[in-house]
């Protein structure tokens, strides 16, 4: 029924795991629905957090009592959606492999968690200086704005992948065609 899987992605896609999320009419808009209420729960908290490290919002409340009452939930959501993501994959890892908005996806998301571990481990451990400031110092500000940016993307690959499942996948590719992506597509391909 289904073909003798020729790289790792086809693999975990022919999976019985990756056949029955593939098969099923429910679990595949199940799981994505959960993603997607996860992933708004993980942007609504950070951006509750970005806000205030721009000055923008919740001026009034110290930066350290805002953290520790979102970052809970941030961490929740993030692995509710790291969980159901990766459910999601399995389903059809041979086009997620090579889809350059889930690549760009996940390039986005590695960064902004650079981005947050930087923050916490460098800006962050001098909070009790600015903890009441309306306006945090640069760094906490330049770690805000990054962090809403980056997020917005991850939302904006995210629903891009959406758009674009069947249209790429390993067995599309033309070997004959030249350029970075399809490069780098065909080396996937060969994993």
């Amino acid at each position: 029924m289904y073909p003798e899987p020729t790289n790792i992605w086809q693999s975990i896609q022919y999976s019985p795991m990756g056949i029955s999320l593939a098969e099923s009419l429910w679990a595949f808009p199940t799981i994505e629905t959960i993603h997607v209420i996860a992933l708004v729960t993980v942007f609504g908290t950070i951006v509750i957090m970005d806000l205030r490290l721009l000055g923008i919002t919740s001026t009034n409340v110290p930066v350290s009592r805002l953290s520790a009452d979102t970052l809970k939930w941030t961490w929740m959501a993030f692995v509710l959606a790291a969980v159901t993501g990766t459910l999601l994959f399995i389903s059809k890892a041979s086009s997620y492999m090579v889809n350059p908005f889930f690549l760009g996806k996940m390039a986005v998301m590695a960064l902004a968690g650079l981005n947050m571990l930087l923050f916490h481990f460098l800006t962050y451990k001098t909070v009790t200086d600015w903890d009441n400031a309306a306006r945090p110092p640069s760094a906490a500000r330049f770690a805000g704005i990054a962090s809403l940016v980056m997020w917005l993307a991850i939302i904006f690959f995210g629903r891009a992948i959406g758009f674009t499942l069947g249209v790429y996948d390993c067995e599309l590719l033309n070997p004959d065609e030249a350029g970075f992506y399809n490069s780098l597509a065909q080396y996937v391909c060969q994993m």
